[in-house]
């Protein structure tokens, strides 16, 4: 132990009579020692936004807090909040998960020694005491800390044995924190990565968005690639890093798709667009005399991203936008030799609400490094927004639905609800699609010649 001065960003907690200090004093006058501990402590150091404040004691607390959540009491952890200000309080444990369990099982220790020598990494082995500001670091996190070093406090294999989840956990902190993992942690993930099989979906779930939402995940996802964790939950990652021959030459799917995450935005449903929007590409490789061919790849990878997707149990909304993105990511360059006004309509009507994604995915899946090729690319997508954004002047593009709506179609052609209103609406889409805008007599007239042609 060791102390010292308090990091700026943790001063608030050390004020006298803030909740923190209470809560503090009401443990130490009943005995119990208490702790900051883990990310709020590493990211204090490192001077980063603190998002949860974690406390470590012996006790539960009760009749203290202004509100209290228990959903994780069995787990021996509680939420609260006292003064505004939000706590997880956490007893002193040892998390051990058992072979055939796909959670934790939760073994409680009596000091802060033990408890940190069960966290997941070293530089979140650090916990600072609550009424006085000493610091207990037994592992040297806070060295590693400053050398960007990613350990275990223990052998990674005890670690990764308590909970396997922190095996992809270390590519997040790879990714996030621009951590280099020691030689034996990243052994110790191709050796035991067959152990997240344990694991929940929901749990692999939530770290794989916190690693795609670093500023450039691309260290991490080659950790999960290199050692093979991904084949344990995403096994489509490493197949995309497909053969190559002297005669065939065609890049490096996985490096062109880490390369195209890397280069979007950190929303969700575009890093996972980016992610997938290849995974058809290996099954649906072709030779032909002028290359590698990939023919409706964006077709099989539509449904493949779907697969994948619900097996993590991502929420249907974003599975439906992943799956339309990957589908969709190919059209924009259907219109290389120009783009008619119906065109630029159904792009627009297809891509719906995710159109800003579409463009930017379009974008970014320029990975090129001939600097002509990737200018004309850039410029076409250019000329593409400025046609959306002209017609959207005249048209409300996003809302473009037929001329007539289904009560006047049934009461022109004079039929009851059923098939033939929608084949009636279907017809008149396209219409509007291919020729904009028209008047309700020219619809009727068009209607009428369709009617007639059917012999309704």
């Amino acid at each position: 132990m060791m102390a010292m001065g308090v990091p700026p960003r943790l001063a608030p907690y050390f004020r006298p009579g803030s909740p923190a200090q209470q809560l503090a004093a009401l443990l130490r006058d009943r005995g119990h020692q208490c702790y900051m501990v883990g990310g709020s402590v590493r990211d204090a150091f490192l001077d980063r936004p603190l998002v949860d404040i974690d406390i470590a004691t012996e006790a539960i607390v009760g009749g203290w807090a202004d509100h209290l959540w228990l959903q994780g009491k069995r787990f021996g952890t509680v939420g609260c909040s006292k003064g505004g200000e939000a706590f997880e309080i956490t007893t002193f444990r040892a998390d051990v998960y058992r072979p055939e369990s796909r959670k934790p099982e939760v073994e409680y220790a009596d000091d802060i020694e033990t408890d940190l020598s069960r966290r997941d990494f070293t530089i979140n082995a650090l916990a600072l005491a609550l009424d006085d500001p000493v610091l207990v670091d037994p592992y040297g996190g806070l060295t590693d800390l400053g050398a960007k070093y990613l350990r275990t406090p223990m052998a990674p294999q005890i670690s990764f044995e308590d909970d396997p989840l922190r095996m992809l956990r270390a590519a997040r902190f790879v990714a996030t924190l621009g951590v280099e993992p020691a030689p034996e942690v990243v052994a110790a993930m191709a050796e035991m990565r067959e152990r997240l099989d344990i694991v929940s979906a929901e749990r692999i779930r939530e770290e794989l968005s916190k690693l795609l939402l670093a500023e450039d995940p691309s260290d991490g996802l080659w950790l999960i690639s290199r050692t093979r964790l991904s084949d344990e939950f995403l096994p489509e990652l490493n197949a995309m890093q497909l053969e190559q021959d002297p005669i065939h030459r065609h890049k490096d799917v996985l490096a062109h798709t880490i390369a195209v995450v890397a280069k979007t935005s950190p929303d969700l449903v575009v890093r996972l667009a980016a992610l997938l929007h290849d995974i058809g590409k290996p099954k649906t490789r072709g030779f032909a005399p002028g290359g590698v061919t990939f023919h409706h790849h964006e077709v099989v990878g539509a449904r493949m991203a779907r697969e994948r997707l619900i097996a993590l149990r991502y929420p249907n909304d974003i599975v439906d936008a992943v799956t339309k993105l990957v589908e969709l990511h190919l059209r924009f360059h259907t219109y290389r030799m120009g783009w008619t006004d119906s065109a630029v309509r159904r792009y627009v009507r297809d891509a719906g609400e995710l159109l800003p994604q579409l463009n930017e995915l379009t974008r970014c899946d320029c990975t090129t490094r001939n600097p002509k090729k990737a200018a004309g690319l850039a410029r076409r997508m250019d000329e593409l927004e400025e046609r959306i954004d002209h017609l959207a002047a005249q048209e409300e593009l996003a809302k473009i639905k037929p001329t007539l709506d289904g009560r006047q179609i049934m009461d022109f052609l004079g039929v009851a609800p059923g098939p033939i209103v929608g084949e009636a609406r279907a017809f008149l889409l396209e219409l509007r699609l291919d020729e904009g805008p028209m008047s309700e007599a020219d619809a009727y007239e068009r209607l009428r010649a369709w009617a007639d042609q059917r012999a309704l």
